[in-house]
């Protein structure tokens, strides 16, 4: 599968994917318009290992919800994902068995080098 899940109101995710120069074979995913489905977030777990790495606990809402003094399980990060788009960290890019979660600069080099090496 070439996939990536990004917001497109997001100025990050556009510059990301602009900065990757995405190749027509990948299938992009705007999860505001349309939502993660469970057996899609099932696909991006057994990517990551888990539920916690694919999470955004920069999300506006994680702060307003206090959920930084809850203690969380994996399935409460799924349940929060397919809840709210802003709690999956974005973008997502999926290049067949690999997963890339994140903006770090380190994440956005590693998929750029996964997608044209």
């Amino acid at each position: 599968m070439k996939k990536i899940y990004y917001l497109s109101t997001c100025d990050t995710c556009k510059r990301i994917l602009k900065e990757i120069d995405v190749p027509s074979s990948f299938r992009l995913q705007d999860i505001k318009n349309e939502e993660i489905t469970e057996e899609q977030l099932e696909e991006m777990k057994k990517l990551s290992g888990s539920y916690e790495d694919l999470f955004n606990k920069r999300a506006r809402l994680y702060k307003e919800r206090e959920l930084k003094n809850q203690d969380l399980l994996e399935e409460n990060f799924k349940a929060l994902i397919l809840e709210h788009y802003t709690f999956l960290k974005r973008p997502v890019i999926i290049n067949g068995d690999e997963i890339f979660i994140g903006n770090s600069k380190k994440t956005v080099e590693a998929a750029k080098a996964s997608i044209h090496d």
